[in-house]
């Protein structure tokens, strides 16, 4: 801004020639001067054409140098005025020159103060910058120490021999406490073994020699515990074997085992010799111990004589004194021994219990104990060589023992048992015992329940040979009594039958369905022959359909697994029945009958040379209607001292008072179709008062 002096300035009361300051100002002078210059004012005034202001300038005709004067003399008034309101303001104008003058010195002197702090915050951000630096290489080398101090700490830790540690495996007993420091000694012996690093550390020559003392400290320590805990564990004679689990040295040397096996190879070697040679002849002492136990709760059931088709009076049934009175319905009934399946998990026998209350068992309970006892102690000991040894060997090396100890009993119980009944529930008790240790995911004792298994079945097989050549050979003059009831051997086959039956629906053989149709076979000749000794046919057809129905009763309250051999009987039952209504119509009725079925279907009006004639009917009819009352009663008293089952005895009445009414009806007809044939109608009985009598005989029962 240019300076305004004071002698510049005009007071404002003074008067002030504007005309004089400023000149003449001559427009005209101006446009005549050399330096205007017309060219292209007619393209502009073109292009200016649509302006409003110079449209209007033309429309009137003015004239643009006296419109230019104009302008010029109103801009030059303006300008006059303009400065004169500006020489009246210049002592504000001086006092505002002062004051920006103050200001830019203030600003100045401020600039130079911040281009100071500037500078100085530069300064300040390079140092902290070199401290950022300076606290990550801080933190990182932190971090280093840290990791290297747990590293440190970590091998010191692992390397060290503690005193206290020292004491406890010298001089302590063996006890948790010192089985938790033996494990903190396997872990350092590992420890110096298996990193290179620590080999080649200098702190191992120093230490090393002592855990190597240690060890063979621990390892001659733990060894005589364990002699220790074998001895008494042989010296340890229970009466009966005690499972696994319960063993004490199993409990207290869980890690025994496997620090030595981890440490000391050789004399873990010894070890597991010693305790094989202990627990084989501990578990096979106390086993055979418990089968000497169980064989005195032995209840004989069935010896070589006690076959299906074995006369009575000369087999071992009343003679043997070993054998209550009571067994013998259990040589061919299955009977309540059924139960020994539906309670397969229950455990093991303790015979001196049974024993002190006097009780006996079918050699099946007593072979389902000796199992089970035999499937929890493998269990247990197979999970324990697992869990300690690793080795599925030991366990089978240990039980090589009980395994002989029991296949000696077996072997030396099956040449004499005879009880077929008996031998099925042990075949499907070792099935079961099979999906036992099936489900528990325990193999060790598959080879030797399968050896069992197959030992099993051809004895069965046996002996149910021995009962089908009983039949085929049975002697029928000993075997046959004067007697129609059901015959005890038809009895006996039939029981025994059910009872097979019963126990193959579980088992599902197909081999021993074929051999129970064998079975049926030679009791239908057996029955047959018998029937043949009675003297009366009558008879004969009661005996078979009394002992046909015993055994549809037998094979239906085995259930209703019957199948075709029961179809078999209820067709032999049918068929016997018919014949003997025939019969015994034919005892009571024989003219009647014969009658009807020879004359009563002839046309009375055909060409017969002997025609049926009233005095031929006559006296059917009377003598029908004066006895035929008595006779049903005579048929009813028949039946009911004939069968020995009341229902069977009632159908088979009732189906032959049917077939009377039947043969009667045929005769009314035929008499309606002979000459004369009204003439006996005061003689017929109606047929409504002999379908009175059926009803009031089927009423009775």
């Amino acid at each position: 801004m240019a300076d305004v002096t004071p002698s510049s300035v005009v007071s404002p009361g003074s008067t002030f020639d504007l005309g004089a300051f400023v000149g003449d100002l001559n427009v005209e002078d101006d446009l005549g001067s050399d330096d205007v210059s017309l060219e292209g004012l007619q393209q502009e005034l073109e292009e200016c054409k649509n302006d409003e202001v110079v449209a209007n300038i033309l429309s009137k005709g003015t004239k643009l140098r006296d419109y230019t004067k104009g302008v010029e003399n109103d801009l030059r008034k303006v300008e006059l005025d303009s400065i004169q309101d500006y020489i009246k303001e210049s002592d504000n104008l001086v006092s505002l020159h002062d004051q920006i003058r103050d200001c830019d010195s203030i600003l100045s002197h401020m600039e130079t103060l911040l281009s100071g702090f500037q500078a100085e915050i530069g300064s300040i951000s390079s140092d902290i910058k070199i401290l950022q630096e300076k606290s990550m290489d801080m933190g990182l080398r932190l971090k280093n120490r840290k990791v290297a101090e747990s590293k440190l700490a970590k091998f010191v830790e692992d390397i060290i021999v503690p005193p206290r540690m020292v004491d406890i495996l010298v001089d302590g007993e063996v006890n948790e406490e010192y089985l938790r420091t033996l494990e903190t000694l396997s872990k350092k012996l590992k420890f110096v073994e298996v990193d290179p690093m620590v080999k080649a550390s200098k702190a191992l020559k120093d230490v090393q020699p002592e855990l190597e003392k240690l060890r063979q400290k621990a390892v001659s320590k733990v060894f005589d515990f364990i002699v220790q805990k074998l001895y008494a564990l042989r010296k340890t004679q229970n009466k009966y074997p005690n499972t696994s689990t319960k063993c004490p040295f199993k409990v207290q040397c869980r890690y025994v085992i496997t620090f030595l096996k981890e440490h000391g190879k050789e004399i873990y070697n010894e070890v597991r010799a010693a305790y094989i040679d202990t627990m084989n002849k501990v578990l096979s002492a106390h086993f055979r111990a418990y089968i000497q136990a169980l064989e005195k709760l032995q209840l004989d059931i069935a010896t070589a004589e006690d076959l299906i088709g074995v006369e009575t009076r000369s087999s071992g049934l009343f003679t043997r004194a070993r054998e209550p009175l009571k067994n013998r319905s259990a040589v061919f009934a299955l009977g309540d021994r059924i139960n020994i399946i539906k309670g397969i998990e229950e455990p093991a026998l303790i015979p001196h219990i049974a024993e002190a209350s006097s009780l006996k068992y079918p050699y099946e309970v007593l072979f389902r104990s000796l199992q089970k006892l035999l499937m929890d102690t493998a269990t247990s000991e197979y999970n324990f060589c697992e869990d300690f040894f690793g080795e599925e060997n030991v366990f089978y090396e240990i039980f090589s023992g009980p395994f002989g100890v029991i296949d000696e009993h077996v072997n030396t119980i099956l040449p004499n048992c005879y009880d077929a009944i008996g031998l099925m529930l042990m075949i499907l008790i070792i099935r079961q015992h099979q999906l036992i240790m099936s489900r528990r995911r325990i193999p060790c004792l598959d080879s030797y329940l399968d050896k069992v298994n197959i030992s099993l079945w051809p004895r069965f097989k046996m002996v149910f040979d021995m009962h089908l050549s009983s039949l085929r050979n049975a002697n029928v003059r000993t075997l046959w009594e004067d007697d129609v009831h059901p015959h005890y051997v038809m009895r006996r086959y039939a029981e025994f039958t059910a009872s097979l039956i019963h126990l193959n629906t579980e088992y599902g053989d197909g081999q021993l369905e074929l051999n129970l149709e064998r079975l049926r076979m030679a009791v239908d000749d057996l029955i047959i022959k018998l029937a043949k000794n009675f003297p009366k046919p009558k008879l004969q057809t009661v005996f078979l359909i009394n002992n046909y129905d015993m055994t549809i009763a037998v094979l239906k309250e085995a259930g209703p697994e019957g199948g075709k051999i029961q179809m078999h009987f209820e067709e032999l039952l049918k068929s016997n029945t018919t014949l003997f209504v025939e019969e015994l119509l034919q005892e009571h009725f024989n003219d009647l009958i014969k009658f009807v079925k020879s004359r009563a279907s002839e046309d009375s009006t055909s060409s017969n040379d002997k025609p049926i004639t009233v005095a031929e009917v006559e006296p059917l009819v009377k003598d029908f209607a004066s006895r035929w009352k008595a006779a049903i009663e005579l048929m009813h008293k028949d039946v009911i001292t004939s069968f020995s089952n009341f229902l069977c005895g009632m159908e088979i009445l009732r189906a032959a008072l049917t077939q009377l009414l039947l043969y009667y009806t045929r005769l009314s007809d035929c008499i309606k179709r002979i000459v004369g044939g009204s003439a006996l109608n005061k003689d017929l009985v109606s047929i409504s008062s002999i379908m009175y009598e059926i009803r009031k005989y089927s009423r009775t029962f």
